[in-house]
């Protein structure tokens, strides 16, 4: 996307015949060229590959991205390009009452095809022509949030008409905000559970939805949106993975109502739920998604068009080719390619045998295991590779003679790692403790955890490699499909001495983790795994320490209500 002149045309506005679909009028106002033209000129797809269908005839009086449209030429005086007006006029459909057919509009679209920018001009449309009291901006990281933000306000300012009536720019670090004098409002918020809260917003902005791992941001931002007749929430990303359990959910939600066009791996098992089946269908959530078709590989020209809409305009296929060359695969494929991969089950671990050692909560209550108080526990800790997050994992005996292993708490940053260990709320004791004390992003807090007194096992050198393989031989004796004589698979299990329960991080962290060699063992990879390892590594941790026996008398093992996950 570009400046141009006021006294120029936009780009690609080529007149041709109307196609089936949205209508005649919006294939005058979108131009650009068709499927296959894209493919044999090697330029962006115009249209989303998968989208939710119009209700009607797109026009002037049936959809306001026409008006966002002209905004966006006459008074930004920015040349949008034929994919951005695509979007505008399919996602600002109207409903017969003049509201807007979407309350949630999830866009995907690979990286660098300017989504940000396309956002921008959305915002300064609904504020300055719509009148819309609040816009939210909020992104996984703040900084994406606010330099969309920014970029806003750097538009606005630059345009006398409108920055005549700009009455205040707060550039306060956590509390930007943009105020008109008429009362309008943009302000960022933290993808946070206390995000938005307390706010009615009108449009909700949330960039790089692929990192949302939990519903806490979501569910307290996009919730302003309850009150407001017009409010519409945009939900931005690239494709997501095993971990991105909010857009996960969306886009299935989306494809179900369009019969899964792309399959069912890597969805939500939305099936599953009988009270979902039975609610009347919801035409309220619209996906328009660019991503190239399963089963194109990296290399085909056609799957770089359907993915990268800019393709031709603002990005250039050299530029894509050399990231073919060096990116992974599952790299190039989520960023470049905007295509889910499914990493799991090519993680560490024998397939299938993570899954088999499922123990659930309820499946133990009604069982009646409980741990072994007579036994001791052991903590593990790990640091993720680009120190953002520390997970605290426990290893205990249960009443079933199982080692049972858990993620208990895990947060932003190191420093509540030791206070929380400390507190007398714990019903485990920091007496047994180990991690890495060399190499590892969690060893930085070694001198920590001296000085405060909790003495920590090193693993490191020799114990390194060999609790990988303790644990990797426990889980594939665990998961075994074959067993002894005179015993069922199934009675062989029963016995072995290993459970985990449902724990999203590190489930995804133990299909999914890169090995590399170390002497005549392995060890997991922080750097090469394309989804968190230390969820993992702390688990092999705690498991490894407790396999060597630790002296007896420590305090008592897990107990349910000890779990901190935030």
């Amino acid at each position: 996307m570009a400046r141009r002149p006021s006294s120029t045309r936009s780009a690609g506005a080529s007149r041709r015949s109307a196609p089936k679909g949205p209508g005649a009028a919006y294939a005058r106002a979108v131009g650009g060229p068709t499927r296959a033209e894209s493919f044999r000129r090697r330029i962006g797809c115009t249209e989303p590959r998968i989208c939710t269908p119009p209700l009607r005839e797109l026009t002037p009086a049936t959809s306001k991205g026409y008006a966002c449209i002209e905004f966006a030429e006459d008074i930004l005086e920015i040349e949008l390009w034929p994919w951005q007006k695509a979007l505008l006029i399919r996602a600002l459909e109207l409903n017969a009452d003049g509201t807007y057919r979407f309350k949630t509009v999830v866009l995907l679209v690979a990286r660098q095809n300017g989504k940000s920018t396309l956002m921008q001009v959305l915002t300064l449309w609904r504020m300055y022509a719509e009148g819309a009291p609040l816009v939210i901006g909020t992104a996984q990281s703040l900084d994406i949030a606010e330099e969309q933000w920014a970029g806003a306000v750097e538009i606005a300012e630059g345009i006398p008409e409108l920055e005549e009536l700009i009455e205040h720019v707060d550039r306060t670090n956590g509390k930007k905000a943009l105020r008109l004098d008429t009362g309008e409002r943009y302000k960022v918020a933290a993808a946070s559970r206390r995000g938005g809260r307390g706010l009615s917003g009108d449009l909700v902005l949330l960039d790089e939805l692929r990192e949302h791992q939990n519903w806490q941001a979501w569910g307290a931002v996009t919730k302003t949106t309850m009150a407001r007749k017009l409010a519409q929430i945009w939900a931005a990303s690239n494709a997501g993975d095993m971990a991105s359990v909010v857009l996960r959910r969306l886009r299935s939600l989306a494809h179900r109502a369009l019969g899964w066009p792309d399959g069912k791996d890597g969805m939500d098992d939305l099936e599953a739920s009988t009270d979902e089946q039975a609610m009347p269908e919801d035409d309220s959530l619209g996906i328009f998604e660019w991503s190239a078709a399963p089963g194109r590989g990296v290399w085909d020209r056609e799957g770089w068009c359907e993915a990268n809409p800019s393709l031709g305009y603002t990005i250039d296929q050299r530029s894509i080719a050399a990231a073919a060359s060096t990116d992974p695969e599952w790299v190039f494929r989520t960023e470049v390619m905007c295509q889910f991969v499914n990493m799991l089950g090519t993680g560490p671990f024998p397939t299938g045998a993570w899954a088999a050692l499922l123990d659930t909560k309820d499946a133990r209550t009604e069982r009646g295991v409980t741990r072994d108080q007579d036994r001791p526990a052991c903590y593990g800790i790990d640091m993720s590779h680009d120190r953002t997050m520390v997970y605290i994992a426990l290893a205990f005996w249960d009443t079933e003679g199982r080692v049972r292993g858990e993620i208990v708490a895990h947060r932003a940053g190191p420093d509540w790692a030791i206070p929380w260990l400390k507190s007398p709320l714990r019903k485990v004791k920091p007496e047994h403790v180990a991690f890495q004390r060399k190499g590892a992003p969690i060893s930085s807090l070694w001198q920590d955890f001296e000085d405060a007194g909790i003495m920590v096992t090193p693993w490191g050198e020799d114990k390194l490699s060999g609790w990988h393989g303790k644990v990797y031989d426990l889980i594939k004796l665990a998961a075994a499909d074959e067993a002894p004589e005179g015993e069922t698979p199934e009675q062989f299990r029963d016995r072995v001495r290993f459970s985990h329960g449902m724990q999203p991080a590190l489930d995804i962290a133990a299909t999914t983790a890169a090995i590399k060699a170390v002497g005549d063992g392995w060890v997991i990879d922080r750097k090469a795994s394309p989804m968190d390892a230390a969820p993992l590594l702390a688990l092999i941790a705690a498991v490894g320490l407790l396999l060597t026996n630790p002296s007896e008398g420590a305090a008592s093992a897990y107990e349910e209500h000890d779990l901190l996950v935030v």
